[in-house]
């Protein structure tokens, strides 16, 4: 199991990156402009630094539903890798069986 502090700042990265998405589209919407001029551009690229590190989206972390482990994760599953092994032996994941040859 992760540290519940770790759990605890993965879900503010979450939370941070929902509530400044907007903010940061229309900035980088006005970057990548081509109508826009290099004082805007500066501008933008200024109040786009400002914003706190953790309001980018490729801040946050995928983790397991279960431990909180961020590494061998499965999105399709939500689930790192021993957690999708141990619910596949069990039967609870439908159509998935463990390989054998």
């Amino acid at each position: 199991m992760a540290k519940t502090s770790m759990l605890q700042r993965e879900k503010k990265r979450i939370k941070l990156s929902k509530s400044m998405f907007n903010k940061r589209k229309n900035l980088r919407d006005i970057l990548n402009s081509k109508n826009t001029t290099i004082e805007e551009k500066l501008n933008a690229s200024a109040r786009l630094q400002k914003l706190p590190r953790d309001s980018s989206l490729c801040r946050v972390t995928n983790r397991c539903a279960l431990t909180g482990r961020p590494k061998g994760f499965y999105r399709k599953f939500g689930l790192g890798r021993t957690k999708v092994r141990e619910a596949a032996m069990r039967g609870d994941i439908p159509g998935l069986v463990k390989a054998s040859w």
